[in-house]
């Protein structure tokens, strides 16, 4: 079998040769999509391995998944909580047979999720650079660097305010019952706070974006501070799950610095965008196109000469 035709039937031991414009068929791209999906799973799936082991066994020194997750609850003043055992370890219910057993699974799929978020930001950056410019390949990459930090310093800030607002929610009425909750509903409760915090502080990027496109400019929000820092508070007023004042006083706080830092940036963008757009393209089209001059008078009409064959013979009779 010649190289030619194995290269048309695809058969193993045949190379493809790339289009020199890098562009592709409807099929090629469905066989890139599938192909990098497959990688993606595949990294997830490996990573909810890690994810699951390490959510009960300790390595290189670091504490287990499960003390991590359970830290605010157990940072909670010992008459707010439940203790089981002869030593009072802090722990939390199951109610249901294999509720530890899913949530376990849960917790490491999340977690393997952000373990492998490095393999599959990088197959989701691979497939879609082949049709962006260079300036749109960096400014893209530029855009999901900072969305990734943005989440991550939510979800930090999220984690550290639990505790407060764990302790002002299950301080209410302890006087007449104490609070047991299950893994389930706290680790939901958890999660819901990192993840709203996580996207909330993507608030920023988003006015930062609508500014780099031409669809918000500073001029129109910079009258409107107050608004914007009562808006936010509201917002945060109905996005925290547990609508405790520590959790929704810190994400409005956060989100205001960051709403700000995004309105300088809006400031900074404008000024360098003014200075280069040329002054002529703000001005109407009659100042735009400058003085008109005065009309001119129409020189007189000059006399038709006679026409001549090739051959030098004179029609000046027939005109």
């Amino acid at each position: 079998m010649t190289a030619e035709r194995k290269r048309r039937l695809h058969l193993p031991g045949s190379k493809r040769r790339a289009n020199p414009d890098g562009t592709m068929t409807i099929i090629e791209h469905l066989k890139e999509l599938r192909r990098r999906l497959i990688i993606c799973l595949l990294a997830v799936a490996a990573t909810t391995v890690v994810g699951f082991v390490w959510y009960q066994n300790s390595a290189f020194g670091l504490p287990t998944l499960g003390e991590l997750m359970r830290g605010p609850y157990c940072e909670l003043p010992v008459h707010m909580r439940i203790t089981f055992g002869p030593d009072e370890e802090c722990r939390l219910l199951a109610t249901r047979p294999f509720e530890m057993f899913l949530l376990r699974l849960k917790v490491g799929a999340i977690v393997g999720l952000v373990l492998a978020s490095p393999v599959w930001l990088y197959q989701v950056w691979a497939f879609i650079t082949p049709g962006l410019h260079k300036t749109e390949k960096r400014t893209t990459f530029t855009f999901v660097t900072i969305a990734v930090l943005l989440f991550c310093a939510g979800a930090v800030l999220a984690y550290f305010v639990l505790s407060y607002g764990l302790e002002f929610l299950m301080g209410m009425g302890d006087e007449a019952q104490f609070a047991a909750l299950t893994g389930q509903d706290y680790f939901n409760f958890l999660l819901a706070l990192l993840i709203v915090f996580g996207v909330s502080f993507e608030v920023p990027l988003l006015i930062a974006a609508l500014n780099i496109v031409g669809l918000l400019s500073y001029d129109a929000l910079k009258d409107k501070r107050r608004y914007i820092a009562v808006g936010l508070f509201i917002f945060a007023a109905f996005m925290t799950p547990g609508q405790d004042p520590f959790s929704m006083v810190a994400m409005a706080v956060a989100l205001n610095i960051l709403v700000e830092l995004s309105l300088q940036f809006c400031r900074v963008n404008d000024k360098r965008r003014g200075r280069e757009r040329p002054d002529w393209l703000d001005l109407d089209d009659d100042e735009a196109s400058g003085a008109v001059a005065a009309p001119a008078p129409v020189a007189p009409a000059a006399p038709v000469h006679a026409a001549r064959r090739l051959d030098g013979t004179d029609y000046s009779d027939v005109l």
